[in-house]
């Protein structure tokens, strides 16, 4: 599982819309910096598993597209788009709905995730998910040290050290930043899907290559889905099924009010340091 997000680095007045949901298309796209951490996690475990693959669920508008193709330019398989007005306001109690109603459907041995946005720092989406699936859960994962018949080895990346655990599979996982970075993208598998795209996508690309590339290749279809293409109750999706409220954004920049300017001498140091503790800093 994956998700596009608004860069939260250049939040401006029109982050939000009237009905206090964030205004994503006011606000720059990015993949979210945790789900390439799994991501990397996921191909790592391609690589090591012969006849394994790797597949992006995303929810989303058309453009999150984007992350899927991003994600199949670096090794992925190909995925799955889950978009719909119906969608639209979801937190995480109606988002780790959906997509679990999703992932009833097209199944997987191994869930893995970012530990959580930076749109919403909640870090629950995952775990919901789990709970939702009745599937055991790993969270704060760092690497996989063994994949068994059964069960799957994670170490885990704790505030105070690290935890080895083994869990049965199917399992879910979430993934820290702490994790390995996600590799670059391949550049012969950037011409191998560079035409990839939703049907969506391919309706507004009539009499393109692309488009007539799109029906030859079955490589090259991202799997779109709406509401009504899985089972589910969609008065738990979209806003219906959010009871958290955003009140506001705020785009908080911090500004010195004086600078001064030290050398490296031991005095100098000496001079900072006290400083620092007198203000409580430190200490």
């Amino acid at each position: 599982m994956a998700k596009q997000v608004p860069d939260t680095r250049n939040v401006g007045k029109d982050a939000m819309t009237p009905e206090g949901t964030v205004n994503r298309a006011a606000l720059p796209a990015i993949f979210n910096p945790e789900d390439l951490n799994a991501l990397e996690l996921a191909l790592r475990l391609k690589d090591s598993a012969e006849g394994s693959t790797v597949h992006i669920l995303t929810m989303g508008p058309q453009r999150a597209a984007d992350i899927i193709r991003d994600a199949m330019f670096r090794g992925a398989d190909g995925g799955y788009l889950l978009s719909d007005r119906k969608f639209a306001g979801s937190d995480t109690l109606a988002t780790s709905y959906a997509l679990s109603c999703v992932l009833k459907e097209i199944g997987a041995d191994i869930i893995v995730a970012g530990r959580q946005a930076i749109d919403g720092d909640t870090a629950q989406v995952g775990p919901q998910v789990a709970e939702k699936l009745g599937l055991p859960q790993i969270t704060y994962a760092e690497e996989v040290i063994e994949v068994k018949t059964d069960t799957i080895v994670v170490r885990r990346r704790l505030e105070r050290g690290v935890e080895t655990v083994e869990s049965p599979m199917p399992v879910v996982i979430t993934v820290n930043a702490s994790a390995a970075a996600v590799r670059p993208q391949n550049a012969r598998l950037v011409m191998k899907y560079k035409h990839a795209m939703v049907q969506s996508e391919k309706a507004a690309k009539e009499g393109t290559l692309s488009a007539e590339l799109f029906e030859q290749r079955d490589y090259l279809k991202i799997v779109e889905l709406t509401a009504a293409d899985i089972d589910c109750d969609e008065m738990q999706l979209g806003l219906n099924g959010s009871p958290t409220k955003v009140k506001k954004i705020e785009n908080v920049v911090f500004q010195a009010k004086e600078a001064k300017r030290l050398t490296s001498s031991d005095e100098d140091i000496n001079e900072l340091m006290v400083e620092l503790i007198a203000g409580h800093t430190l200490g």
